[in-house]
């Protein structure tokens, strides 16, 4: 085998016979046979090699010939002189040279390493990578060796430190650590103990170490690895696995485990559920961001069933008191005069603050609010007779304009006196007793100023002890007051979107100071507190304004930090009355106090309510339909409608992320799925008007689900979306692989489409799956395809080059996955033979990390972009779009989207069928079956610009005709208008 210029493979010694290592490893032989130090290779060579001897510490003859039973033949027939005589000359690129490296693994676990690099680096193959410089970067060759965790247990034994961890322990550290385990995935202290016969194995040097031992053993099913994964119940219960070690395609259940059946959520043993464990979605987020390789090695890795239990939780008087504390202790840095609101330039905020003694609360707040906003502000504190250091707060603040009474005339009076000092167009009530949190009061102006209807704004306020005080508040009919959430976590998906509220707390309330000034300010009936926010919001609405609850605007109120507990529920029983009484008519359109009502009285517009279920929380990103269900919902909330979005399957995505994603004013349930949502409904009864749900499976996953909830739920008026039938696309993945299917269409379609019965009224997708459905006896089907918005501001022809492929990839059955395989593979060599060596093929967008795409990342002409935020540079550097989808059912939306970026689509016969559109006018269709065709298609389009121009005006006016925004709008409300009417 040649090896590098630089002769580098001979400096790791890999490719070499290493004859220090080889007469310290067979000392016993050559001692018994009395062979000379200058004569171990030529005794390697005429014997050695016949016995089975490694030439170096990298490559394990007797493995090797174990694991390659047709290399052992080959041996045995003198067609190779030994293992490692093959792997030089034939199996370097194909095969592993030991136990402890994995070829496929390495180059699927990082997805830098590809043949590109290799070769750019002179690397004979992806071994020769990790030893020459993988190695020393701490990279791992196999899930049983953990780099960091070897080099600790080298540390421990007086090894010494390494740069070269698997270099180091194969050539010292496995006889120093021959029972200590070098990943979470083989516990081999254990393994000594429950097997003890290895260990006296091992003892007598029969084996190198204990993970040698089951590597390597002959009886691999005898053998686990340890407490976590059991042999006899894996194949037991897997008896597809049992079938393939029986036919040899597997060393034993824990191999195929490792590579399939933890990413499957199979159980490794009787006692840990793995699908229960990986509904977690911090371990899915863990697992998506590579902190963890899988489920099993993230729960090896955290073993919640050894964590100690949390501790107790602090009660809210602790917390009050710590605040309390902290305000205190952060007082002499205060003192100094660093608070300054000196402006030169008008405010575009005017804060009224009404203090009665608690000056170190008061200067906390202060501070927090010139730390919070740095633009100008107008501050008016209302000193209420204080006697404490609010008396001269003056001398430490900086800016401030005070207003002084001498004794305390309560926090109404004061703001109203404050309110006629106002000079900017925005007002702040604001209670001398918060911390707000980042970006609250820029959020809060933005939200106020962005609509002339909005009158006044409000935010998530959470008490001392991280529990929320209110995400806006309700008014109930006999006049009693709630603020929503009150005691839930502040991140709860109830409290994390805006909408119209009945009023908001004083604590924090901005208002607009032409409305303010116009209604007097607050009411000095309530004086001197309590209920004045409530009678405000109520005269503010009045006058056709709304009161806005916004997450981003999030403080931590001490609550009650101003008045002692016994007074403050006498004033707010007087002002409750007083309250009910001033405002009897406008109550009683309110509804009457119940819990499950609360998620209808949190929105003061009224408005309808609809539940929609997905799969999963449907992210444009994610593809496979769930970018036309991130459609439907943000037209739903265009058209008006209040939406709740609940996931089958809890995300793995953090809220903030989940929120972006959504217009700002849906519900998001990011914190429940599928086993949650009979209680959700139970909780929330009455309070939907509607429910959207996404794909029939959904509706047969919920069907018995509504049945039971049946009384609590809008059972008249449900929507059932096909989305795509499924019947369809495994009919067509039948018919491409020429098999013999099991059942007709029909009989597929009737089966697929029971769940329907749920439905008042069906979606297709399409015309030719809406006429399926009719055929199949539903007479209440409306068609809604995509929406799309045309960009035909790209580049033109000659400014673009390079082919495109845009689409998710979820799972190893994709129709996505099968499109790149056979185009990779079959169509791919071709263009690169016609269209030239530097032809690139970009293939963006996401996928799985269950799903391997290391075909595709290794072959020189591809280059994987991966999901990108802002696809637009992308389509337009792109000439080509390529879309050999091979079987599927639906419409594509990647040939549209592709189409509303300006760039013209090579498609199957099977996309052109489902969108209606020319072939050779709005698209190009190309044979998926000869490879040759689609390969023509893709030239022709990628060098005649005629063409290219006449495909792209085309798909472009398409795009704008019979997908437009508003069409699209009609739609949605032409099918709530059914239902409603019909219902």
């Amino acid at each position: 085998m040649a090896v590098s210029s630089d002769n580098t493979e001979m400096a790791d010694g890999w490719a070499t016979f290493d004859t220090a290592w080889y007469r310290a490893r067979y000392a016993a032989m050559l001692d018994l046979m009395d062979i000379p130090a200058g004569q171990v290779r030529e005794f390697h060579e005429a014997h050695g090699a016949a016995l089975g001897h490694s030439p170096n510490p990298f490559f394990d003859e007797e493995w090797y010939r174990a694991t390659y039973p047709d290399v052992a033949a080959q041996v045995a027939a003198g067609t190779w002189r030994s293992g490692f005589d093959h792997y030089l000359n034939a199996g370097a690129r194909t095969h592993n040279p030991h136990w402890l490296f994995d070829e496929r693994a390495y180059l699927a676990a990082y997805p830098d390493i590809t043949p590109a690099t290799l070769d750019a680096g002179g690397y004979r193959n992806a071994y020769d990578h990790y030893l020459r410089t993988g190695d020393g970067e701490m990279r791992s060759g196999s899930c049983f060796f953990d780099p960091e965790t070897c080099v600790a247990l080298l540390a421990e034994c007086d090894q010494g430190s390494t740069q070269r961890p698997f270099s180091d322990y194969l050539r010292r550290g496995m006889d120093a650590l021959p029972c200590r385990s070098l990943s979470l995935y083989f516990d081999a202290e254990w393994y000594v103990q429950t097997y003890p016969e290895s260990h006296a194995e091992i003892t007598q040097g029969l084996w190198r170490s204990a993970l040698h031992h089951y590597l390597c053993n002959t009886t691999p099913r005898a053998f686990d690895p340890g407490p976590f994964f059991s042999e006899s119940f894996y194949t037991m219960v897997n008896p597809d696995v049992l079938t393939a070690i029986e036919a040899g395609a597997l060393r034993n259940g824990y191999a195929h485990f490792l590579g399939d059946g933890v990413y499957e959520q199979r159980k490794p043993c009787s006692t840990l559920d793995l699908a229960q464990y990986m509904r977690d979605p911090t371990v899915q987020a863990d697992i998506a961001g590579r902190r963890a390789r899988d489920g099993l090695g993230h729960y090896l890795a955290a073993r919640p069933d050894l964590k100690p239990a949390p501790p107790p939780s602090v009660t809210e008087d602790q917390a009050r008191a710590l605040f309390r504390h902290m305000c205190t202790a952060r007082l002499p840095l205060l003192l100094n005069g660093g608070i300054d609101f000196t402006a030169a330039t008008p405010p575009a905020l005017s804060v009224i603050i009404v203090a009665h003694n608690q000056f170190e609360l008061t200067m906390s707040t202060l501070a927090s609010l010139r730390a919070n906003y740095h633009g100008s502000i107008q501050v008016l504190l209302v000193d209420s007779g204080s006697r404490d250091g609010v008396a001269r707060i003056e001398d430490h603040v900086r800016g401030i304009e005070i207003l002084r009474f001498a004794g305390n005339i309560g926090f109404v009076r004061g703001c109203n006196a404050a309110l006629r000092r106002v000079k900017a167009p925005a007002v702040l009530y604001l209670n001398n007793d918060v911390d707000l949190q980042y970006g609250a009061i820029a959020n809060a102006l933005s939200r106020l100023m962005a609509d002339d209807t909005t009158g006044a704004v409000g935010g998530r306020v959470i008490r001392t002890h991280g529990m929320l005080q209110e995400a806006g508040s309700m008014i109930w009919r006999d006049g009693s007051v709630q603020g929503y959430m009150r005691d839930a976590h502040p991140c709860v998906p109830e409290a994390g979107f805006v909408r119209t509220v009945d009023f908001c707390s004083g604590v924090f309330l901005m208002v607009r100071t032409e409305v303010a000034q116009v209604l007097d300010g607050f009411d000095e009936s309530f004086a001197p507190a309590y209920f004045e926010e409530t009678d405000l919001c109520v005269r503010i609405r009045a006058l056709g304004y709304r009161i806005l609850y916004d997450p981003a605007v999030c403080l931590v109120h001490y609550e009650c930090g101003t008045s002692d507990r016994a007074s403050a529920s006498r004033l707010i029983a007087r002002n409750s009355n007083l309250f009910t009484r001033r405002h009897a008519p406008t109550l009683r359109r309110r509804l009457l106090r119940h819990d499950p009502s609360q998620a209808r009285a949190r929105h003061a517009d009224g408005g309808r309510h609809i539940l929609f279920i997905e799969d999963r929380l449907p992210l444009r990103y994610l593809g496979s339909g769930f970018t036309r269900s991130n459609d439907i919902v943000t037209t739903l909330a265009g058209l008006g409608y209040h939406v709740t979005v609940y996931p089958i399957f809890r995300p793995i995505e953090d809220a903030p992320t989940l929120a972006a994603a959504f217009p700002e004013d849906v519900e998001v349930i990011h914190d429940r799925e599928l086993p949650d949502l009979p209680d959700f409904l139970r909780a929330r009864s009455g309070c939907f008007d509607a429910i959207w749900i996404a794909r029939t499976h959904n509706a047969a996953r919920v069907a018995s689900i509504l049945n039971d909830a049946a009384s609590c739920i809008p059972a008249s008026r449900i929507v059932v979306d096909t989305e795509a039938l499924a019947a369809c696309r495994d009919v067509a993945y039948d018919r491409l692989h020429a098999i013999t299917p099991s059942r007709p269409l029909d009989a597929r379609l009737e089966d697929e489409l029971r769940p329907l019965f749920l439905a008042q009224r069906v979606v297709a997708v399409n015309a030719a799956e809406a006429d399926l459905l009719r055929g199949a006896g539903f007479d209440n089907v409306s068609v809604l395809g995509h929406v799309q918005v045309p960009r035909p501001t790209g580049p033109g022809w000659g400014a673009r080059r390079d082919i495109l492929f845009l689409g998710a990839v979820h799972d190893m059955a994709s129709p996505n996955l099968d499109s790149l395989a056979w185009f990779s593979g079959r169509v791919l060599p071709l263009l690169v033979a016609q269209l030239g060596a530097d032809i690139r093929f970009s293939v963006c967008g996401h996928t799985s990390p269950r799903v391997d795409l290391g075909p595709l990342r290794h072959h020189p002409n591809v280059r994987m972009l991966g999901r990108v935020a802002d696809t637009a540079p992308v389509y337009d550097h792109h000439r080509v779009f390529v879309a050999p989808t091979r079987y599927g059912a639906g419409i594509a939306y990647k040939l549209h989207e592709a189409a509303a970026n300006g760039l013209p689509v090579v498609g199957s016969p099977l996309l052109c069928q489902q969108a209606g559109w020319r072939d050779g006018q709005d698209m190009l269709c190309a044979s998926i079956t000869d490879p040759a065709d689609f390969a023509k298609q893709v030239v022709r389009l990628y060098h005649d610009q005629a063409l290219w121009d006449t495909v792209r005006d085309n798909a472009l006016t398409r795009i704008a005709t019979e997908h437009a925004p508003q069409d699209y709008r009609n739609r949605v409300a032409a099918i709530m208008d059914a239902i409603f009417t019909q219902g």
